[in-house]
């Protein structure tokens, strides 16, 4: 039987200030993809993370979708 497969999505983009989560600008976020679980997503995320090191305004965030679709689970996925 195939792991669970627990939805993560990457994103990310420039935010307004260092110590909000707002974006500067919603047509330019970067949807960097859709991943099957945490691992994959965070090596996409350190990935784009590691790329954009030099701008102190841009973030990257992992959302775990599977919690959204099904709030009632207490899954973990690391």
């Amino acid at each position: 039987m195939a792991d669970k497969q627990l939805l993560h999505l990457v994103l990310g983009g420039e935010l307004e200030s260092l110590d909000g989560k707002d974006f500067r600008d919603l047509d330019d976020v970067d949807i960097v993809g859709l991943y099957p679980n945490y691992a994959a997503a965070e090596k996409a995320w350190r990935a784009k993370a590691q790329q954009t090191v030099d701008n102190a305004h841009m973030r990257y965030f992992i959302v775990h979708l599977h919690r959204l679709m099904d709030p009632d689970t207490d899954t973990v996925s690391r």
